[in-house]
């Protein structure tokens, strides 16, 4: 596999979001035989220049990084039972299919359970609509389990890892 991406959403950086994205990134990267360590794209650094007129070569480097994904983790905290502005700005910028090569996993980090189904009802969606195959439910993170982040991750990878190099399979000979 050649790409391995990881967009975080959080407009703080340095965040628990962060944090659980590329963790979470890592650990399917060793799982599905991904050669180092994940590309990421921290919207906390370029989110200015998504609202700046004209061209920005950060935010145009950042927007072909992530369509060019074979495996794209895209994570965010919760806000207000979605993801963040930040995130939709970002997508926003990507033309109608840009995703079609991707594999994409939804991540969301919340603070309460009530809001599981957002991963599924707000994320997924938008992916999906940007042509990503989305093979695996997200992965809906609270933040109490953050301490105890490498066992999650591992019943995680181990329910994905399958359905994502299937995934990829199929996308690499459609």
């Amino acid at each position: 596999m050649s790409s391995l991406v990881v967009l975080v959403g959080n407009p703080r950086g340095g965040s628990r979001t962060h944090l659980a994205a590329v963790s979470a990134a890592e650990a399917l990267g060793r799982r599905i035989g991904h050669e180092g360590p994940p590309e990421v794209v921290d919207l906390s650094a370029i989110g200015p220049h998504l609202f700046t007129p004209g061209p920005s070569p950060i935010l145009e480097v950042a927007l072909e990084l992530v369509a060019g994904a074979r495996v794209l983790v895209v994570a965010s905290p919760t806000y207000k039972a979605t993801y963040t502005g930040l995130l939709k700005a970002f997508l926003d910028r990507l033309p109608g299919g840009a995703l079609t090569a991707t594999v994409a996993l939804p991540l969301l980090v919340m603070g309460a359970p009530r809001h599981a189904l957002a991963v599924e009802l707000h994320l997924r969606p938008v992916l999906v609509e940007l042509g990503a195959l989305v093979p695996t439910p997200g992965l809906a993170l609270l933040e109490a389990e953050i301490p105890d982040l490498d066992r999650v991750l591992a019943d995680w990878t181990e329910r994905v890892a399958p359905q994502v190099i299937a995934a990829v399979e199929k996308r690499a000979t459609a």
